[in-house]
């Protein structure tokens, strides 16, 4: 059977400390009262295994100054300051024990949901980058949270540049350098403008983007509950330009339909 070394290490500690006090107190000179390092030691158990082991330290401690005290008398017994001194250390030496048991218990429960909820984020991002949609993922202050691997190949954004968290206007910009758009230049000016507007007011109207290697992307524009916003950009470019027809509105439609119900999925994630 293995033994938890982290459990036993704070009442050895105590143990320890008692009677390395009893050797000196005996042989060499007097040792004053060791209740401050008692609870120093009994704090250090609670935090590193917990309230069973502070607990453990703290009857320990008390005991250990119990005898100390008793050695130190020229009679038998105990009168009412060594009780007081006594039951002033082990309310202490159990307060501390307990308060911090408990501090310990919260931060590992914190921990461990912070550890689940990264696991979450990282299979969804992964999830993300096998759809050929783009997806960008803003903050209430329009920069870039999350750029999925689709994004980053229809505007040819390397990953550190996705990675530095980048806000949506440098996206754009970005677009504008590397002539990602279909577009006269004297008309990207009025594009950028028109579409760094509609992300600020969460403008959900769909509309189509033409890119420079032929592609027509569908980009819409979703709010999130935290008031950060959800982009997407979905290849449709065969529909657009060989099956352009009125009967493919209920499709962009149903289409649309489908991104808001994943962006609610994505804010009550967040």
């Amino acid at each position: 059977m293995q033994l938890n070394w982290r459990a036993i290490s704070g009442p050895a500690l105590t143990t320890a400390t008692a009677l390395a006090a009893f050797l000196v107190d005996r042989h060499f000179v007097p040792v004053p009262n060791p209740a401050p390092l008692f609870v120093c030691i009994v704090a250090l158990a609670a935090s590193v295994s917990g309230i069973v082991s502070g607990m453990a330290s703290a009857v320990i401690a008390v005991v250990a100054s119990a005898l100390l005290f008793l050695n130190h008398r020229t009679a038998p017994g105990y009168d009412m300051s060594d009780l007081a001194r006594m039951l002033l250390l082990a309310v202490t030496a159990g307060g501390t024990a307990l308060i911090t048991g408990l501090l310990r218990q919260k931060w590992v429960d914190a921990f461990a949901w912070e550890k689940k909820h990264h696991a979450t984020a990282e299979r969804l991002s992964a999830a993300l980058d096998q759809v050929d949609i783009g997806i960008v993922l803003l903050d209430a202050d329009t920069r870039a949270e999350f750029i999925n691997r689709a994004f980053r190949d229809y505007f040819k954004l390397s990953d550190e540049q996705a990675d530095s968290k980048p806000p949506f206007i440098a996206l754009m910009y970005h677009g504008r350098d590397t002539g990602a758009w279909q577009l006269p230049e004297d008309e990207l000016n009025a594009f950028i403008a028109k579409r760094t507007e509609m992300i600020r007011v969460g403008d959900s109207t769909p509309i189509n983007i033409d890119l420079a290697d032929g592609q027509v992307l569908r980009f819409i524009c979703t709010a999130l509950p935290d008031g950060g916003r959800m982009l997407s950009y979905t290849p449709v470019t065969d529909l657009v330009r060989h099956s352009d027809d009125p009967g493919s509105a209920d499709y962009y439609r149903a289409l649309r339909g489908s991104y808001r119900s994943l962006a609610r999925h994505l804010g009550a994630a967040e």
